[in-house]
């Protein structure tokens, strides 16, 4: 899943037929992502979705990314968490793993706050759950401007956000269509042809 030419082909959003990145949001994404290796494509999948959209997630990601904004972390133990993704919680994980280190939560108590952010539109709220990362990030010394932001962010994995594994298996399977079509491109719109109707 390196090969270079199949990922210049996405960083120009030429993507029609290739599974998970043929929608317009994602052509419209790849080439302001660029991604140049199999990570950059698990993000793409992940970042283009409801929840990092609402949470606020995709700018200064891109920004970051492109070298526009710094990245800043509050404590090491936040940069550890989050370092990969730009200092931008991308992934359920990150979310569980950052109220654990930042907020003190234990790991039943992480748990929960998956289950909340899944019930988020059915439930209407995080409830205590957002008292108690609040006073677990202030206790730890964390200013309440960072601790608005990951709310924020948090609220928006409510709308539809992923597990990283989701999205690696997803990406995954976007570079093998994304390698058939670049290399075998009759084939691949022959296929294409043969399974219409299709969603995209």
């Amino acid at each position: 899943n390196d090969d270079r030419a199949v990922y210049r082909m996405l960083c120009r959003g030429e993507s029609t037929g290739v599974f998970q990145v043929e929608s317009r949001a994602q052509m419209n994404m790849l080439p302001r992502l660029k991604p140049r290796k199999f990570f950059d494509l698990v993000v793409q999948v992940a970042i283009v979705r409801p929840g990092p959209i609402q949470g606020g997630m995709v700018h200064p990601y891109l920004k970051r990314r492109q070298g526009l904004e710094a990245v800043t972390y509050p404590s090491d133990a936040v940069k550890k968490v989050l370092e990969r993704t730009k200092g931008i919680p991308i992934f359920q994980e990150q979310v569980m793993e950052l109220s654990m280190v930042a907020a003190g939560f234990t790991a039943d108590e992480a748990d929960e706050l998956r289950r909340s952010m899944a019930a988020w539109k059915r439930k209407g709220g995080l409830g205590h759950l957002r008292q108690r990362l609040t006073e677990g990030m202030l206790k730890n010394g964390y200013k309440q401007e960072f601790i608005d932001a990951i709310y924020e962010q948090i609220k928006g994995f409510g709308s539809y956000g992923f597990p990283e594994s989701h999205a690696a298996s997803f990406a995954l399977l976007a570079y093998k269509s994304a390698w058939l079509k670049h290399h075998f491109p009759a084939a691949f719109c022959c296929a294409l042809l043969n399974s219409q109707p299709m969603g995209f």
